[in-house]
C-alpha cells in the first residue's frame, strides 16, 4: 500500500515564521553601534551641565556670590584666604545697616596694587559664580550710613556716631578704634566704612577730603553683604553685624 504524504502543519509553520522577526529585532538591537549610546550619554551630561551653569549664573547674579579675602584688613573677623558668601539682596530688598560687612568695587584706586588679570578659564568660572571673586573688590564694615555724623574720637578714644559713643568688640586686639582723627558727615547715597584691623586697613579714613565726601563709598558700588565664612571648614561661621553696638545710635 502506498502511504499518502503528510502535509506540513500550517499552524506550526506560521508560529515559526512569526518568531523569526522577533529574533531579528533582538539581533538588530544588539548590533546597534556603541557610539549611539555614547552620544546619548554625552548629550545628557551636556544638558545637565548647561542647566547647572545657568542656575549658578542666576544665583550669582541675583542672590549670592562667593568672594575670597585678599588682605588682613579685617583681621580677626576675616583673615587672608577666607572664602565668604555675599548676599546680593543687601542693599536692595534689604537695607544696609551699621555693622554690616560689605564687599564693594574699588571706588577710587583704593587698592595699592593693580590686581593681575586672571586667565580666561578663571574669568569664565567667576562669571558663572563657580570661582570666588576678590582681586578687584574690597571688604570692610559699615560704620556710618547716609547722613550720619561720624567722629573720632571721644575722651575715652571711642568713635561716636550721631553723638553716641560705640564700643566695638570686633576691632583687632591691641588696635585703637582709630589713630587718625576725623569729623565727617556721610553724604547721601554713600556709606563710611572701616576695616576691623584698624592699624592695617586703608579705608574711608585715608581716602577722604576731611568732609566725608571722597572717603565714603557709593552704595551703588556695593556688591552685597558678607553673611558667612564658608571656607576653610574650621572657620565656618555666620558674620554678625553686632546690633548691640549700634542699637543706641539715633537716626541721622
Amino acid at each position: 500500500m502506498r502511504r499518502t504524504p503528510t502535509a506540513p502543519t500550517t499552524g506550526a509553520t506560521r508560529e515559526e515564521a512569526a518568531a523569526e522577526p522577533d529574533e531579528e529585532d533582538e539581533k538588530e538591537d544588539e548590533e546597534q553601534p556603541k557610539h549611539g549610546k555614547l552620544y546619548s550619554s554625552v548629550r545628557e551630561l551636556l544638558i545637565v551641565a548647561v542647566i547647572a551653569l545657568t542656575l549658578s549664573l542666576v544665583v550669582k547674579t541675583f542672590l549670592m556670590q562667593p568672594f575670597w579675602i585678599p588682605s588682613g584688613s579685617m583681621n580677626n573677623t576675616l583673615i587672608r584666604g577666607d572664602r565668604v558668601v555675599v548676599s546680593k539682596l543687601t542693599p536692595g530688598p534689604f537695607d544696609l545697616k551699621r555693622g554690616d560687612v560689605v564687599v564693594f568695587k574699588d571706588p577710587d584706586n583704593w587698592l595699592e596694587e593693580t590686581p593681575s588679570r586672571p586667565g580666561p578659564v578663571v574669568r569664565a568660572l567667576e562669571f558663572v559664580g563657580l570661582y570666588p571673586a576678590g582681586d578687584n573688590h574690597l571688604i570692610k564694615r559699615v560704620i556710618g550710613l547716609p547722613g550720619d555724623h561720624v567722629v573720632c574720637c571721644d575722651r575715652q578714644g571711642r568713635l561716636t556716631v550721631n553723638g553716641v559713643a560705640i564700643d566695638e568688640p570686633y576691632v583687632f586686639d591691641g588696635d585703637a578704634p582709630s589713630e587718625a582723627r576725623f569729623d565727617i558727615r556721610v553724604p547721601d547715597g554713600k556709606v563710611w566704612v572701616m576695616g576691623d584691623h584698624r592699624s592695617d586697613s586703608s579705608d574711608s579714613r585715608f581716602h577722604d577730603d576731611g568732609k566725608g565726601e571722597t572717603g565714603s563709598v557709593p552704595v551703588k558700588d556695593i556688591t552685597g553683604r558678607a553673611v558667612a565664612v564658608v571656607w576653610p571648614v574650621g572657620r565656618m561661621e555666620w558674620l554678625s553685624d553686632y546690633p548691640d553696638t549700634f542699637d543706641k545710635v539715633p537716626t541721622s
